[in-house]
């Protein structure tokens, strides 16, 4: 079992659930994130007063899946969220020790589904 979580482009997020979809991956959480990386920041003026800003709008997914759904995962949102320009988010995978299912108590990789 595995934890994969990946920080994409906000505007890619519909094309990242619908590659996933068709990787048989519909499970997933979703959570508004703000990052940076190789971006750095940029300068903008708000009612006279300038600010730096050097945190972007993201989008977090967390997707837990068993061994098998690893590199479908991987590859379906590398295809559908890149777009070959920096800022296209990262991918982290982990080992995911323990998951259960608070509904029915299902364990390991029947509580992923």
């Amino acid at each position: 079992m595995k934890l994969i979580v990946a920080l994409i482009q906000p505007y890619k997020l519909e094309d990242v659930k619908k590659a996933l979809v068709e990787a048989k991956v519909t499970k997933m959480t979703v959570s508004p994130a703000h990052g940076c990386g190789q971006q750095a920041g940029y300068t903008e003026e708000y009612r006279g007063a300038v600010t730096e800003v050097n945190l972007h709008k993201k989008i977090r997914l967390d997707i837990a899946v068993n061994d098998e759904f690893v590199d479908p995962t991987i590859n379906a949102i590398i295809s559908a969220a890149r777009t070959g320009k920096i800022g296209d988010g990262k991918i982290w995978v982990t080992n995911l020790e323990r998951c259960i299912r608070i509904r029915t108590g299902e364990t390991g990789s029947e509580a992923i589904g």
